[in-house]
């Protein structure tokens, strides 16, 4: 099994599955996928699973919602044994602008932030044009975010353009010290997809 505090960079990718959100990250040298991922959609309350492979035999974490249709829901990320990992919040005021997550954790709290104001203004704009909006996932629109931790850079998460399904580059080389728990990492990862029904 790959520990994910051992590394700095993964690969996010959606697995296509109807009524259900599936996802997988692998290592971007290569080889199988090391964690797997399943959201069933329509859920009153968010409880998203990772595990270690798609027999779903071994459970890594999960992200569970502590309310129901709040836009400003905390989310835990625990392990199996129901530890505590650290909680995801989306930041509601910012969010309206410029999708916007705080991750905390005992090493501090984190801001995912979305890259570019313009850009995320204009995916806003064109989910509202009738039609076109139905469509907007599928548009080879930017979905860019930068994590910061008083200001200083830890991390980037960045969608790949020309693939059919979302796929995301991650990369915290930044964080040489690696400060953040790798397991938020691939948790606010799937969350920014997955909870934002992309």
């Amino acid at each position: 099994m790959i520990d994910p505090n051992e590394h700095d960079r993964f690969v996010l990718r959606q697995r296509w599955a109807p009524v259900i959100n599936r996802y997988e990250f692998s290592l971007p040298e290569g080889g199988e996928p090391f964690c797997f991922v399943e959201q069933k959609r329509f859920k009153f309350k968010e409880d998203i699973r990772f595990y270690a492979d798609d027999t779903k035999s071994v459970e890594l974490m999960r992200i569970k919602a502590r309310q129901r249709f709040d836009p400003r829901a905390t989310y835990d990320v625990t392990a199996p044994d129901g530890s505590k990992i650290g909680e995801i919040q989306k930041v509601f005021g910012a969010s309206l602008i410029r999708s916007t997550y705080a991750i905390h954790s005992p090493a501090g709290e984190v801001r995912a932030q979305e890259r570019n104001l313009v850009v995320a203004l204009f995916r806003r704009l064109v989910g509202l044009i009738p039609y076109v909006g139905d469509f907007a996932d599928w548009l080879p629109i930017p979905y860019h975010f930068d994590f910061k931790r008083d200001g200083q850079a830890l991390g980037v998460h960045e969608r790949r353009f020309g693939s059919v399904r979302d796929v995301y580059n991650i990369d915290f080389s930044a964080d040489s010290e690696r400060t953040l728990d790798r397991r938020l990492v691939l948790a606010i990862a799937v969350g920014m997809d997955a909870l934002q029904a992309r």
